[in-house]
C-alpha cells in the first residue's frame, strides 16, 4: 500500500505543471512586466500620455483633435504615449508618427483580437491591465484626457488621487472636450466640494478643462520634464 506522500508525488508527476494557475509564477510574471515596462520607458524623454475612448473613429471631432495634438507634440520634440489601441489612441499615435515624432503604444494582450494600431512606432504588450496602467502613468510631464469610457475615467481619477494625496508631484492634467467633461466637473464641485465637503475646492485646481488641441498644447508647453529613471 502506497503512502500519502507517494500518492502525492505520483499525482504531480502525472499532471503537467500549470504555470498560469500557480501563484508563484504569476508573481514572477508580474515582476517581469514591471521590469520590462520600466526598461522600455527609460530612454524616452518629454513624454505626454494621451487617454481616450477606443470607440471614437476618424469621423468624430475628438479623434481629429487628438490627431492634431499628436501632430503638435511630434513637431515640437515630444514623445506621444497612448494605450496603443484604436480610437483616440490611434489618433494620437497617427499625428505623432506623421509629424516625424516619437509614437509609443503600451497595449494590452487580448485573446482573438489585435489591439495595436498601425501608427505605433515602438510598442510593448502587457498581460495585466494594472501593470500597463502603471506604465501609462509612470513618468509623463502631462496627461491628456479626451472623451472616453470607464478606462479613461479610471486613469483620470487615479492620477487626481495620487496628486491630491501628494503621492505624485503635480503635473499638467488636461481634460479636452467641454461638452463631455463639464457635467462631471460640475458634479464634482457641487456634490463633493460644496455639499458633502469630501474634497476641498482647491482640489479642482489639479486639472484643467479646455476645448481644443491648441489649448491643450499651450498648457503642455509650460510644464517641466519629469523623469524618475
Amino acid at each position: 500500500m502506497r503512502s500519502s506522500s507517494e500518492k502525492d508525488e505520483k499525482f504531480f508527476i502525472d499532471q503537467p505543471f500549470n504555470f498560469k494557475e500557480n501563484p508563484t509564477w504569476r508573481i514572477f510574471r508580474i515582476m517581469a512586466e514591471f521590469t520590462e515596462g520600466f526598461e522600455f520607458l527609460a530612454p524616452l524623454r518629454k513624454e505626454v500620455t494621451i487617454f481616450g475612448s477606443a470607440r471614437l473613429n476618424n469621423k468624430d471631432r475628438w479623434y481629429h483633435q487628438a490627431e492634431k495634438l499628436g501632430r503638435l507634440l511630434g513637431e515640437n520634440g515630444y514623445t506621444v504615449i497612448t494605450g496603443g489601441g484604436p480610437g483616440i489612441m490611434e489618433a494620437g499615435n497617427k499625428g505623432a508618427t506623421e509629424s516625424g515624432g516619437e509614437s509609443i503604444g503600451l497595449d494590452i494582450e487580448l485573446p482573438m483580437e489585435q489591439r495595436r494600431n498601425k501608427w505605433v512606432k515602438k510598442g510593448i504588450g502587457f498581460h495585466y491591465f494594472f501593470t500597463r496602467k502603471m506604465m501609462l502613468s509612470a513618468s509623463a510631464q502631462a496627461y491628456i484626457f479626451f472623451p472616453g469610457g470607464f478606462g479613461t475615467l479610471d486613469e483620470f481619477f487615479e492620477l487626481v488621487t495620487l496628486i491630491q494625496t501628494n503621492k505624485m508631484e503635480k503635473v499638467a492634467m488636461v481634460c479636452v472636450g467641454k461638452d463631455y467633461w463639464e457635467p462631471l466637473m460640475s458634479w464634482i464641485r457641487i456634490q463633493l466640494a460644496e455639499k458633502y465637503k469630501t474634497i476641498s475646492l482647491e482640489d479642482m485646481d489639479i486639472f484643467r478643462l479646455v476645448d481644443t488641441a491648441d489649448e491643450a498644447f499651450e498648457i503642455i508647453k509650460t510644464t517641466k520634464e519629469r523623469k524618475y529613471f
